[in-house]
């Protein structure tokens, strides 16, 4: 069912969504509200993130945009016809642009965890914004803003615990290699590098943990290929690499003393980014030692 409300109350909303859920039946076991602030130009692609994230963790949905002109509020609600949750795009003009938090807040399920996520623009302090200080977690993208490092640099220094960024998701797989090489080839690694293209914030995210993790310094070099496109850890035996160069999918993967073999490595889509940053609920210790030493670097 879709119902669309135009120049409308949060009120309005509310009473809809109870009618709807009375045709429809109503929606059970959503584990979370989902706060998308995004824009008009990519708010299909946002809703479509959303939604696919949803199948995998049930939720209320509430993407958020802002324009300009007369102050009013626009709603377009989905529910049932096979979607796991509430799905609500809201359009805040004028003067309303500047009180989201009013308008979602009686929206969001109660005694249940709310996360708000920027895919591209970004506050620079997350847990200072009105709608951010409504959330559990804050999730934002430094690849999706105009200077991905600056971008990250800002966050770092702005870092509070629950804040996320997808850059780090990115580099879940990258890790994971990482680690399970160096369990393959124990051995101590004297140096290490990153080859990126010169913008990608989720190389520095890789080279400061791959400096913690080793205590070795970590170069970077810049690439013409797109994203990371190698790893290598430098040991007396030998040369640990992860190279995945122009491909979407497969990386090559080298141990010493073992044959070189194939690994699936791809550049994993908006929707299962975020289905994994959904999965956790509580801070990421990790992420928050990594960022802040990039804060304090950033400071020097």
């Amino acid at each position: 069912m879709i119902i669309e409300l135009n120049n409308t109350t949060t009120q309005d909303i509310t009473s809809a969504l109870i009618r709807a859920h009375r045709e429809v039946g109503p929606t059970s076991g959503m584990v979370l509200t989902l706060l998308a602030i995004t824009d008009d130009y990519h708010q299909d692609e946002v809703l479509s993130a959303a939604r696919a994230s949803a199948t995998a963790h049930p939720s209320r949905v509430i993407v958020v945009s802002k324009a300009g002109g007369e102050t009013r509020l626009h709603a377009k609600i989905q529910v049932g016809e096979g979607l796991p949750g509430d799905l609500i795009a809201l359009k805040l003009h004028g003067e309303l642009a500047s009180h989201g938090d009013s308008v979602v807040l009686p929206l969001l399920l109660p005694d249940s965890p709310t996360i708000a996520w920027w895919p591209h623009k970004a506050p620079d302090a997350p847990a200072q914004d009105p709608i951010g200080r409504l959330a559990t977690r804050r999730i934002t993208d430094s690849m999706g803003a105009p200077d991905p490092q600056l971008a990250l640099a800002i966050r770092a220094r702005n870092l509070v615990p629950g804040d996320t960024d997808l850059c780090w998701t990115r580099i879940t797989r990258w890790r994971a290699l990482l680690a399970a090489a160096l369990d393959q080839f124990p051995h101590r690694v004297t140096s290490a590098l990153v080859r990126s293209t010169p913008d990608n914030a989720c190389s520095t995210l890789l080279v400061t943990w791959l400096e913690q993790q080793l205590g070795v310094p970590v170069l970077h070099e810049d690439s013409d290929q797109p994203g990371i496109s190698e790893a290598r850890l430098t040991t007396d035996q030998g040369d640990i690499v992860i190279n995945r160069g122009r491909s979407e999918t497969i990386a090559r993967y080298a141990v010493p003393g073992q044959p070189e073999r194939k690994v699936a490595l791809k550049r994993r889509p908006l929707t299962e980014l975020l289905t994994e940053e959904l999965q956790r609920m509580d801070p990421d210790a990790v992420f928050e030692s990594v960022v802040s030493h990039i804060a304090t670097r950033v400071g020097e």
